[in-house]
């Protein structure tokens, strides 16, 4: 299939071709003719299927093709006496006609880049609309009367409070990964910017996952809606690979900085539960002698896209991250994903994980798990139908005395919460039978995937059941559930 074949206009089409592409992604081929049609949608893409220009193309055409008058100032103040209904001071011009609400501020420049870039032929105008920065720039950006506005919910109610944003002329609704909006907790920002908006308009969303949440959130306000679903529900990108190494909780920065100066790590996203940890292990690194920069909530914007600039030019080899500040990043070809922490909620798993194994190319996804994550291992492992394989690195082995001690909650804004604990790390779950594991790498007997090099220095992760290589790891066998050792009061 081509873009062609899609109802897409010229302009658009040459506009997708200076980018680059040729065919249109199985988001893309399925919901655009959805989109053009003015249908209501809901999407199920994880994050790297191209589901951004999914609705940002057939966006820009409906808007180009019925493009209202520009306001007249006399006219609106008659209608505003008539009405005696303030009205937000906005500048004069096109209304508001497309919103389109991310769950992080990068996604939502990501998102106004990609309308940027393929709208240059005919422009459209945008804003983007994000917390952590000033207000002025924000609201010169709404008074030059955009058609699109980009926003995270929690700053765009904040606008609408001081009256400088009017969104009663919104014609589409975009909510893009709204599973993490729920996930972050801004249900009720949703609700009330809903109430905001005109009750006829057309609505589009897109969720890597559809949790019960997602589906009854989408049943508020969505009319007859075609249905795109590309990615089984919560499953991993299959171009990724898997491998647990077991470590202690007080060696896993040694064990992180190990794999890096040895190739087997050579640049990766790497994931921390809070945002202090995210800054902590970025010091640590690059006290090792390893180029590393951390991106969190508590980063200033310029902060946080120097940090990204830094990566993915290749100045920083490693950049350290929290959930939140993850989401919706757009990294190409990113080799490695590292779970330095497992999260404490199984679907982040996937969220993570989909970061590499992007647009047909491999990619490996290392989690250091220690005993204390024991629980959040198998509760991963049950999300995903079947064990991860796994590799215990020589010199080092788990000390099978240590106990597991109780990890903490994480807030909605990263910090941990010592109030509430996670359940008991020393529940006993249901035994699982026996797995036996072939290979250097400990890994489970599944069907074989073909190993890839993402550089001259990386070691690739051995196939499932390749024999053991000079060197490596010893074959051994385990018991899923019993990987690390129990303590007598466990149970």
């Amino acid at each position: 299939m081509s873009f062609e074949s899609l109802g897409l206009a010229p302009e658009l089409l040459r506009a997708v071709a200076r980018e680059g592409y040729t065919e249109p992604t199985p988001v893309q081929a399925e919901a655009i003719p959805h989109v053009l049609a003015r249908r209501d949608l809901v999407a199920g893409a994880q994050t790297g299927t191209g589901k951004t220009a999914a609705f940002v193309l057939p966006i820009l055409q409906l808007l180009r093709e019925n493009r209202p008058s520009p306001r007249h100032p006399i006219r609106e103040a008659q209608t505003r006496r008539r009405s005696f209904a303030p009205r937000p001071q906005i500048a004069s011009g096109l209304p508001i006609r497309c919103l389109v609400l991310t769950p992080t501020r990068e996604l939502a420049l990501q998102v106004d880049e990609f309308v940027k870039a393929y709208g240059k032929e005919q422009p459209i105008r945008s804003t983007v609309v994000y917390g952590g920065v000033g207000y002025e720039a924000q609201f010169k950006g709404i008074q030059a009367g955009p058609e699109i506005v980009v926003a995270t919910p929690g700053r765009l109610l904040d606008i609408q409070e001081q009256r400088k944003i009017d969104l009663r002329s919104v014609e589409i609704l975009v909510l893009d990964e709204a599973d993490r909006m729920l996930d972050m907790g801004f249900i009720r920002d949703i609700r009330k910017i809903l109430a905001l908006l005109p009750p006829r308009r057309q609505n589009l969303l897109f969720s890597a996952t559809f949790t019960d949440d997602v589906r009854a959130l989408a049943a508020t306000f969505m009319h007859d809606a075609a249905q795109v679903q590309v990615a089984r529900r919560n499953a991993p990108i299959e171009l990724v690979r898997q491998v647990v190494y077991p470590v202690d909780r007080q060696r896993k920065r040694e064990l992180l900085s190990h794999l890096i100066r040895t190739g087997r790590i050579d640049r990766a996203l790497v994931f921390t539960r809070t945002k202090h940890g995210a800054n902590r292990l970025a010091e640590q690194l690059v006290y090792d002698g390893i180029d590393a920069v951390a991106i969190h909530g508590n980063k200033s914007q310029g902060q946080r896209i120097r940090a990204l600039d830094d990566f993915k030019e290749g100045r920083a080899a490693i950049l350290v991250a929290t959930e939140v500040a993850a989401r919706g990043l757009d990294i190409d070809g990113l080799p490695h994903v590292v779970n330095y922490e497992l999260p404490t909620v199984p679907q982040d798993y996937i969220h993570r994980i989909g970061r590499t194994g992007r647009a047909g190319m491999e990619g490996d996804a290392v989690s250091l798990v220690c005993i204390d994550e024991r629980d959040l291992l198998e509760d991963i492992e049950r999300l995903l139908r079947g064990p991860i394989p796994w590799e215990v690195v020589p010199g080092f082995e788990p000390d099978r005395r240590l106990l597991a001690e109780p990890i903490p909650e994480v807030t909605r804004g990263g910090r941990p919460s010592p109030s509430r604990r996670r359940r008991s790390p020393h529940r006993r779950s249901a035994p699982r039978p026996p797995v036996r594991v072939d290979g250097p790498r400990g890994h489970a007997a599944h069907s074989p995937r073909p190993a890839t090099t993402h550089g001259a220095t990386h070691r690739p992760i051995a196939p499932h059941g390749a024999p053991a290589q000079a060197g490596g790891p010893r074959p051994f066998v385990a018991m899923p559930g019993e990987r690390f050792s129990r303590s007598s009061s466990s149970g």
